[in-house]
C-alpha cells in the first residue's frame, strides 16, 4: 500500500463515516485508525497529519465520539506546527473551532477560528513535497472548516467569504468529490443565512439566499455522481441529501416536494440536528401550501421534541420554535401579540450577538495576524532555514534554561553525525543532499518525544537533548532513531545513516564540556562502523578516545 493509498483511503471513509449509521461509523473509524498507526510506523510527516486529521473529522460527526476527537486535534496541532504544516494547522484550529462550538463555548471557537484565518491569511508558499493540486485541495478543506464553524456560530457574512476562497481553489485542483462538498455546504451555509434574514423580517434577501442555495442545488448533481457518498445511483442527489431537497422547497414551497421531504426527514436520512431541522421547516411550509396546517405542526412538534437536549445548531432551533409559533393556534389575539413582540426582543439581542461576534472575530484575527508576524520574527533568529530545527542560538539557550530546572534532571545529550553524507554532496549535488538533511530532521523529531529538543548544530551534526531522561533510556530512544533513518528508502536518504554518542549531563558542567564529551562519543561510534549509538557514562567516559585534534564546533548554517 502506497502512502497516496493510505491517504485517499481515509478520505473516502471520512466520506462515508458522514452519511452512515451508528454501526457502520464505528466500523470506519476504526480502519481509519488502523491506517493512522500503519502512517505512524512509515514517518511521513504529510502522511500522518492527513489521515489524523480525518480520524479527528469522523470522530466530530459521529453520535457521542466528539469529545474523544480531542486528543488527535490535539496531536495534529503540535505535530503540524513542529513540521511547518500551515495548511494542516489552520485545519487542526479549525476543527477545534468546531469541537468547542459543538460544546456550546463560542468563544473558544471564535479565537480558534482567528488563529486558523491568521495562519491562512500569510503568503501561503505551496508544499512541494506534496504537489500542487494535493496543496490547494488542503488549503479548499481548511477553509472549508472554518466556513463551517462561522455558519454554525451565525456569522454568515464572513462565512460566505471563506467559501468564495475555498471555490476558488476547489475549481482549480478539486476532484468531484471535493467539488460536491463544497458545494453541499456552500448550500447549507445559505440556507442557514435565509433563516437568519427572515427572522429579522429581510424576507427579500432571504428569498434571494434560498434562491441560490437551490441552483447549488440542481449544479451539484453532476460532481454527486462521482462522489465518495454513498448514494443511489438512479436517484438524483436532491432525493438522497436532506440539505439538497430542503433548499429546493424553501426556494419555491409546494405540494410537489412533500413526498421527497417526507423520505428525507426519516432517520436514516436526517442524521443531524441541522438537517433534521432544514427538512422540517421546508415539509412544514409544503404542506401548509397543501392545506394541511395541522400536519405541518405535527412536524415541526416532532422535530421540537426529537432535538431538545441538542446544544448544537442554536439559530436554527430558533427558527423551528419561530416557525412552530406561527403555526399554532393561540387562543387569543393578546397572546398571539405578546408572543410576536417577544420574539421582535429576542431577534433584536440575537442580531447584536452576531454583530458582536462579527467584530469579535475580526479583533482577535488582527490580533493572531500580529502575534503570528512577531513570532515569525523571533523564529527567524532562532531557526535554521533548511530544517526548520532549531539552530545553535535556540540550543545554547535551552541548555542554559535546562540547567536551571532541576526537575529537568537527569539530563541526557547526544550528538548526532551523519554517516556518508560527504558522498552524497560530491557525488550527487547539495541540493540532494539539502533534502536528505531535511529528512534525516523530520525522522528525528517523529521518532523522539515532543519535550526532546533536536536542533541543528551545523553541517551535518545535530545535537538532541533529553530532559528527565536517564542515559540507558536515551541510548534506547536514540536507537530507535538510528533504526528509522536506516530503514527509510534509500531515494530519501540517499545510504546516508547516524553514527551517535550520547552522555548524561554532570553536576556543574558547562554546555561546552558536555557536548565535547558527546563529540567525543560520537566518533566512537563512527570508528565502531557507524550506524549506532554509543552511550558514555560518567564512569566510563574518561576512557573515551578523543579526536585526533582538539574538537571545535562546526560553522553554523
Amino acid at each position: 500500500m502506497s502512502d497516496a493509498w493510505l491517504v485517499g483511503r481515509a478520505h473516502e471513509l471520512n466520506a462515508v463515516a458522514q452519511h452512515s449509521n451508528g454501526p457502520n461509523q464505528l466500523s470506519t473509524i476504526r480502519e481509519a485508525d488502523r491506517l493512522l498507526a500503519e502512517a505512524q510506523q512509515r514517518g511521513d510527516p504529510r502522511v500522518i497529519a492527513q489521515i489524523t486529521r480525518h480520524c479527528a473529522a469522523m470522530r466530530l460527526t459521529t453520535p457521542g465520539l466528539s469529545d474523544s476527537a480531542d486528543p488527535l486535534l490535539d496531536e495534529l496541532l503540535a505535530h503540524t506546527r513542529r513540521h511547518g504544516l500551515d495548511v494542516l494547522e489552520a485545519d487542526a484550529r479549525a476543527l477545534r473551532g468546531r469541537q468547542s462550538a459543538l460544546a456550546g463555548n463560542p468563544d473558544n471557537a471564535l479565537s480558534e477560528l482567528a488563529q486558523a484565518l491568521a495562519t491562512l491569511d500569510d503568503e501561503l508558499i505551496p508544499d512541494t513535497m506534496l504537489g500542487r493540486r494535493s496543496w490547494e485541495r488542503l488549503l479548499a478543506t481548511a477553509l472549508i472548516d472554518i466556513g463551517l464553524v462561522l455558519t454554525q456560530l451565525g456569522v454568515y457574512e464572513m462565512a460566505n467569504e471563506v467559501m468564495a476562497r475555498a471555490h476558488h481553489r476547489i475549481r482549480e485542483s478539486g476532484g468531484p468529490h471535493d467539488i460536491a462538498v463544497h458545494m453541499i455546504n456552500r448550500c447549507r451555509m445559505l440556507l442557514g443565512w435565509g433563516l437568519r434574514l427572515e427572522r429579522a423580517d429581510k424576507d427579500d434577501e432571504a428569498s434571494e439566499r434560498f434562491a441560490t442555495a437551490s441552483a447549488i442545488a440542481l449544479a451539484v448533481e453532476g460532481p454527486w455522481r462521482e462522489s465518495l457518498f454513498p448514494r443511489v445511483a438512479s436517484k438524483p442527489a436532491a432525493d438522497q441529501m436532506p440539505v439538497l431537497g430542503a433548499a429546493h422547497a424553501l426556494a419555491r414551497p409546494s405540494p410537489e416536494h412533500i413526498g421527497r421531504l417526507e423520505l428525507l426527514s426519516s432517520p436514516e436520512r436526517a442524521t443531524y440536528p441541522r438537517e433534521k431541522i432544514m427538512v422540517a421547516l421546508a415539509l412544514a411550509r409544503c404542506l401548509t401550501r397543501a392545506d394541511r396546517g395541522h400536519d405541518a405542526v405535527e412536524v415541526l412538534a416532532r422535530t421540537r421534541e426529537t432535538i431538545v437536549r441538542e446544544a448544537t445548531e442554536p439559530s436554527l432551533r430558533i427558527s423551528l420554535l419561530r416557525e412552530y409559533a406561527h403555526l399554532t393556534e393561540l387562543s387569543s389575539l393578546d397572546a398571539k401579540q405578546a408572543l410576536q413582540d417577544y420574539v421582535a426582543e429576542l431577534e433584536d439581542k440575537l442580531w447584536g450577538t452576531r454583530q458582536t461576534r462579527s467584530s469579535t472575530l475580526e479583533t482577535r484575527l488582527a490580533h493572531s495576524k500580529l502575534a503570528r508576524a512577531h513570532g515569525a520574527i523571533a523564529r527567524q533568529a532562532l531557526q535554521d532555514p533548511l530544517t526548520g530545527l532549531p539552530n545553535r542560538r535556540a540550543l545554547d539557550g535551552r541548555l542554559e534554561a535546562l540547567l536551571e530546572q532541576p526537575d529537568s534532571q537527569p539530563l541526557s545529550v547526544a550528538l548526532v553525525d551523519l554517516d556518508g553524507f560527504k558522498e552524497v554532496n560530491d557525488q550527487g549535488s547539495h541540493a540532494e543532499g539539502d533534502d536528505v538533511l531535511r529528512v534525516i530532521a523530520s525522522t528525528l523529531q517523529d521518532t523522539l518525544r515532543a519535550d526532546d529538543l533536536v536542533a541543528r548544530y551545523g553541517g551535518d551534526e545535530f545535537v538532541v537533548l533529553l530532559p528527565g531522561v536517564t542515559l540507558t533510556a536515551a541510548e534506547t530512544a536514540l536507537g530507535r532513531a538510528v533504526g528509522a533513518v536506516s530503514g527509510l528508502a534509500a531515494s530519501h536518504t540517499r545510504g546516508v545513516t547516524l553514527s551517535i554518542g550520547v552522555v548524561s549531563m554532570r553536576p556543574q558542567e558547562s554546555g561546552s564540556q558536555v557536548l565535547a564529551r558527546a563529540d567525543a562519543a560520537m566518533y566512537r561510534s563512527k570508528r565502531q562502523g557507524g550506524n549506532q549509538v554509543s552511550a558514555c557514562s560518567a564512569e566510563t567516559d574518561t576512557s573515551v578516545p578523543a579526536r585526533p585534534q582538539a574538537w571545535i564546533p562546526p560553522e553554523e548554517i
